[in-house]
Order: C-alpha cells, then structure tokens, then sequence
C-alpha cells in the first residue's frame, strides 16, 4: 500500500481544513487507516483513526475530540481528516497511516501499529 497525503496550508486560527490521504493498491477496504502528526522538536502524536470497511469506529485523541473528524471514502481508496476550530498548537506535519486489519473494530493509535505511511502534509495555523 502507497499513500499520498495532500491538503495542508496556512491557515488562520478557527478556520478549516480538510487532509486527504490517497492509498493504491488492492483492498483499502480491508485496511485500518490513521492520522498522526509531529511537530518540530516533539514525537509523532496520534490523532485519530478509523476502523476497516464502512468505518463503523473511529477513535480521536482527546486534543482533537470534537474538532477533527476521520472519515473514509473506500470508492476513491481515500480517506480524510477534516479539521476545524484550528489553534496555532495544532501547527504541524500530519502523516497518514494504514494497517491490514483482521478485524472491524481495529482502531490502532500507536505509531508502531501501522505498516505503511504517508510523506506528510506540512499544517500551519496563524495566530
């Protein structure tokens, strides 16, 4: 599996962005998808993940309940991170995560969890 992760910018606080990761590949459905980020300086934080096939489970970091959302188009083999309510804490490089998943409640939210990665999309919020 490839990823591509897309989307990012410079944005003001409270404004909105929406993160796209593009996965090739046979059988995106069958794989648990995730998003971290790292800022400079600091290790790769989970945010949020999403359960194989209809992604029936979803699990947020508690810095980012309630403003980010992690969904799934498995028609376009992509899955998305929509971001809202953006602070200048959120301000990082976000990497997108995949991992076969051998069951339908797979929500991994550690780092070493996922197999394969995404090149990072560069997220700057201005105060």
């Amino acid at each position: 599996v490839q990823l591509q992760a897309s989307g990012g910018g410079l944005v003001q606080a409270g404004g909105s962005l929406r993160l796209s990761c593009a996965a090739s590949g046979r059988a995106f459905n069958q794989y648990a998808m995730g998003w971290f980020r790292q800022a400079p300086g600091k290790e790769r934080d989970f945010i949020a993940s999403i359960s194989r096939s209809n992604g029936a489970n979803r699990y947020y970091a508690d810095s980012v309940k309630g403003r980010f959302t992690i969904s799934r188009d498995n028609a376009k083999n992509t899955v998305y991170l929509q971001m809202n309510s953006l602070k200048p804490e959120d301000t990082a490089i976000y990497y997108c995560a995949a991992d076969y998943a051998r069951t339908g409640v797979y929500t991994p939210s550690l780092a070493q969890e996922y197999a394969y990665w995404g090149q990072g999309t560069q997220v700057t919020v201005s105060s």
